[in-house]
């Protein structure tokens, strides 16, 4: 096969890559999707700085505004980590600021405030944290999210330097790219740490076998994280050292938490989003915190949290003016010697590390030139191809684990999006080289079979099976829930059509909501707590987030999860209600064209799916009208006209 009709093997929508026929044209291509992709950034930005009323710029889930800084600390590295909260603690509005987020922090009451750079460092109901290099002034702030062109710029290097590297990294892009075969050694024997069943211990033999890369195929509930970890498990007991990664803090930590308990030299770099008491040992900062050299730093770091104290006193006149400029200045000194304190620490415990576990935005600065024999990359369907290379840099060989079936990378510029860059290389490498680069898991450990089928048919060629734990359990099974229809029945699809449901535009935005659908959800939600269902075991998931900020103001339990797709990508609940909101006369249907995120709301499920929709207008999409035939099969059709008054 030649190297043109290799990339355009690439298939998909990818037109603007098959005519690259070497990396300097790929790199090309990936170049001038991040240029797409930082303009449009910064164009969101913009727009929302416009906006001064709190309640649209709050809408967009983008910003927060209104906050008043409740404390500070000193972090690793000197960073300031500065909390931030409502002037009367109220819970934060809903927002897309996840811990990792890129952010600038400014003044709320000055519109010309360019504001600070920082990264949100943690966040809870009502508190958001923060850290940043310098001090944001003003008395009330702003957080944006903000274009991430840190990231950008380290992709854009890690791309440049793949494109002409030579020797390892140059034949691992080769063969990424389709420009060398892919290389794999005869599988040995493997002595497995955990249960696995049959088809994950394929996978673990076949993924050890691969000289260059390799594909997990994990579908929904099948334990890909599990087959990672005994991967990396395996591939440490042999010697090497290795280098886990995922696009979120989220993915990273939940496959931190699974190595812990399996090996002890273990690293987490970067912001945790989730630090549970078992995993707090082995984050960067807490390991750098518990070395005996740290003495120094704890007094230097009270040093300067005492002189950021007072610069942060308003000034009265000329002198203080003055003073604070001096103040800030041996405050930036301090900071300096600190970071170089503790990089000597830092790297000392990278180094006794058998597992370094990040996101793929690679802290180059810490990592410095390190190598590794063996970077697994979870979650790779939603890595951009821009944002895998950094991890590629440092691999001998990679191991891409992930769902193309499920969401894709989260892409702002539509015109890089339908050039090809929701499109993540590991879809790309099955797309070209077929079952040879891939093993699927088969066995899934969530859903009653009855949620699975039709998500195993649609997406995974009939493959999926469901073990005998899950195969056949339901919500009536759980302790203290009536057995009732409503919790004897697997799946339910209650039909909206006739009923004028109408979805309507939300008021000065650009998302959809259906009002009357979102009180049925509220009916629904009630029934089921009736019958012994706990708040904590539903989740109301939407397509659109004005549906979600709509049933959040009407179900106020703080146990009850109510979020888009995207926030439940991962995750699972005894019982999901799907809200399709969409409903109207011409059958437009929007994103919800885009069924790999219909399969993941239904997949959150394991003992009760319940969808709501209007079938006159999903059934001009033949995705969905073939699920409407399926819940029909199933007997588990009904009109919402059989619950009485509408």
């Amino acid at each position: 096969m030649s190297p043109r009709s290799r990339s355009a093997s690439f298939g998909g929508g990818i037109r603007v890559l098959q005519d690259c026929i070497s990396p300097e044209d790929y790199f090309a291509v990936l170049a001038h999707w991040l240029s797409l992709e930082g303009e449009a950034e910064r164009a969101r930005l913009a727009l929302r700085r416009q906006i001064r009323s709190q309640r649209d710029v709050e809408k967009s889930g983008e910003t927060i505004v209104s906050l008043r800084m409740a404390d500070h600390q000193t972090g690793l590295a000197g960073r300031l980590l500065l909390d931030f909260v409502k002037p009367s603690h109220e819970p934060l509005p809903m927002n897309r600021l996840k811990v990792g987020s890129p952010v600038v922090v400014s003044d709320w009451g000055d519109p010309s405030d360019e504001g600070v750079p920082g990264v949100v460092s943690r966040r809870k109901h009502n508190t958001i944290q923060v850290a940043t290099e310098q001090w944001p002034s003003g008395s009330l702030f702003r957080i944006d999210l903000s274009p991430d062109e840190t990231t950008r710029r380290r992709q854009l290097a890690a791309m440049k330097k793949a494109e002409s590297s030579k020797k390892r990294t140059g034949r691992l892009r080769d063969a990424l790219l389709g420009f060398r075969p892919l290389r794999f050694r005869e599988p040995t024997k493997v002595d497995f740490f955990t249960a696995l069943n049959p088809p994950q211990q394929d996978a673990v033999r076949f993924a050890l076998s691969a000289q260059d890369a390799a594909v997990l195929h994990g579908p929904p509930g099948t334990g890909k994280t599990t087959t990672i970890a005994e991967v990396i498990y395996q591939a440490v007991a042999a010697g090497d050292r290795v280098l886990a990664c995922a696009p979120s803090n989220t993915a990273v930590d939940n496959l931190l938490e699974r190595l812990v308990a399996i090996m002890p030299n273990v690293v987490r770099v970067g912001h945790p989003a989730r630090v549970f008491e078992s995993l707090r040992g082995h984050t960067l900062d807490e390991l750098v915190d518990a070395d005996p050299s740290t003495g120094v730093i704890r007094d230097m770091r009270r040093e300067l949290e005492q002189l950021m104290r007072e610069a942060s006193k308003k000034p009265r006149g000329r002198d203080d003016y003055r003073r604070k400029r001096e103040v800030y200045s041996e405050a930036g000194k301090l900071r300096g010697q600190i970071r170089s304190l503790e990089r000597s620490i830092i790297q000392s415990v990278l180094d006794s590390a058998d597992v370094v576990c990040t996101t793929t935005t690679i802290d180059d600065d810490l990592l410095g030139d390190r190598n590794f024999d063996l970077v697994v990359v979870d979650e790779a369907c939603q890595c951009t191809q821009p944002s895998v290379w950094q991890a590629v840099l440092r691999a001998d060989r990679i191991i891409f684990a992930g769902d193309h079936c499920q969401l894709p990378p989260t892409v702002l510029s539509d015109e890089a999006a339908k050039a090809g860059m929701r499109d993540s290389l590991m879809q790309h490498l099955i797309q070209r080289e077929g079952e040879s680069i891939f093993r699927r898991l088969t066995v899934q450990y969530r859903m009653n079979e009855a949620i699975m089928d039709f998500s195993s048919d649609t997406f995974y060629d009939g493959s999926l099976v469901a073990d005998a734990s899950v195969k056949s359990h339901r919500l009536c099974d759980l302790p203290n829930v009536v057995r009732c229809d409503s919790t004897s029945e697997p799946i339910e699809y209650i039909d909206t059509a006739g009923a004028e449901f109408d979805e309507q535009l939300e008021p000065d935005g650009a998302s959809k909501l259906n009002p009357k659908e979102a009180n049925f959800i509220v009916k629904i939600v009630r029934e089921l707590m009736d019958v012994g269902v706990e708040p904590d075991q539903i989740a109301i998931i939407a397509p659109y987030a004005a549906q979600v900020r709509l049933l959040r103001s009407r179900l106020e339990f703080p146990d009850l999860e109510i979020d888009t797709v995207d926030g439940f990508q991962g995750r699972e609940k005894e019982v999901v209600l799907l809200t399709m909101v969409r409903s109207n006369e011409i059958g437009e249907i929007g994103f919800l064209a885009d069924t790999r995120r219909t399969n993941v709301a239904m997949t959150r499920a394991r003992r009760k799916l319940v969808m709501i929709g209007d079938s006159a207008t999903l059934a001009t999409n033949d995705f969905y009208a073939s699920m409407l035939k399926y819940f029909e099969d199933h007997q588990a059709y009904k009109s919402v006209w059989q619950f009485g008054d509408v």
